[in-house]
């Protein structure tokens, strides 16, 4: 188990209630765990909480089986941060803000080959000043992998790019994955906790409503019914029929319609993951 938090609640100074209330959930070594809710819920302080950047919190939190407070800075060494809102030394190089980076670690990636694979290699020599909002985004990424680290901390690792450059961070990450590493991730982009994510958590009100994997999310809210758009006879009209998933070897009329007629889509029913969100937590994703 890489993590196992129990009970944590925590209160900024001088706030009247608690951002985050009793919380429990565990995040499994090599695995992608989503943490997603609308803004304002308590997803950041959870990640800071992890990853020592506050402390006082009430609960238990265990990193590898110890309490996390009792790590010292060494726990630093082997995790990698990603933060929203990309926060570089824009008066410098791509190639400097990494070196300057890389002196604070014992051990460093190739991080040319970091900048090749997100395609910022032929910039390096740049102002990050000069550098558009995606290629922060990008160096961003390469920042909090340039350690290589063992467990990655991810926050909205994909949002503001194209959807070519957003490919290539979630490629990244799987193969991250792959090779042994956990994420968590938080994010409001339902496609990527789709792709990307193991398990999810849902936080709404400060707490977890619910935890589960993707698949199983949507196969418990969705319906089991399948849809068939085809065309009627000669007339480009689509014409939509419905039919149980359960029952379908035997259904005579889908049979007939399947041999018959030219289908345009079939798909079962399933809810999306922001259905989902939606249920959950109250307000839609992209809030």
């Amino acid at each position: 188990m890489m993590f196992h938090i129990e009970g944590l609640s925590y209160k900024y100074p001088n706030a009247k209630e608690q951002t985050i209330r009793q919380l429990s959930f565990d995040i499994r070594e090599g695995e992608i765990f989503g943490l997603l809710g609308p803004s304002g819920v308590g997803k950041s302080t959870t990640q800071k909480i992890l990853t020592k950047l506050l402390d006082n919190y009430e609960g238990k939190v265990l990193y590898k089986g110890k309490d996390l407070a009792s790590y010292n800075k060494d726990y630093f060494q082997k995790i990698g941060v990603g933060f929203e809102m990309p926060v570089h030394f824009s008066k410098l190089t791509a190639e400097e803000n990494i070196n300057f980076f890389k002196r604070l670690y014992k051990e460093t990636a190739d991080t040319d080959e970091l900048l090749q694979r997100v395609g910022l290699y032929e910039d390096r020599k740049k102002k990050v000043s000069e550098f558009s909002k995606g290629m922060k985004i990008r160096l961003n990424f390469v920042r909090a992998m340039l350690n290589k680290p063992t467990m990655l901390f991810l926050d909205e690792p994909t949002n503001g790019l194209d959807p070519t450059n957003a490919r290539i961070i979630k490629e990244m990450v799987k193969e991250f994955r792959a090779e042994g590493g956990t994420v968590l991730l938080t994010t409001h982009l339902m496609n990527d906790v789709e792709e990307l994510c193991d398990r999810v958590a849902f936080m709404a009100d400060g707490k977890i409503a619910e935890i589960d994997t993707p698949k199983n999310l949507k196969l418990r809210d969705g319906e089991r019914v399948v849809v068939v758009e085809y065309e009627d006879g000669v007339s480009p009209t689509v014409k939509e029929a419905s039919f149980d998933l359960d029952q379908l070897a035997t259904n005579k009329d889908f049979i007939q319609l399947v041999q018959t007629k030219k289908i345009v889509t079939m798909h079962s029913k399933e809810t999306t993951l922001e259905d989902i969100f939606i249920q959950m937590t109250g307000v839609k994703s992209y809030e």
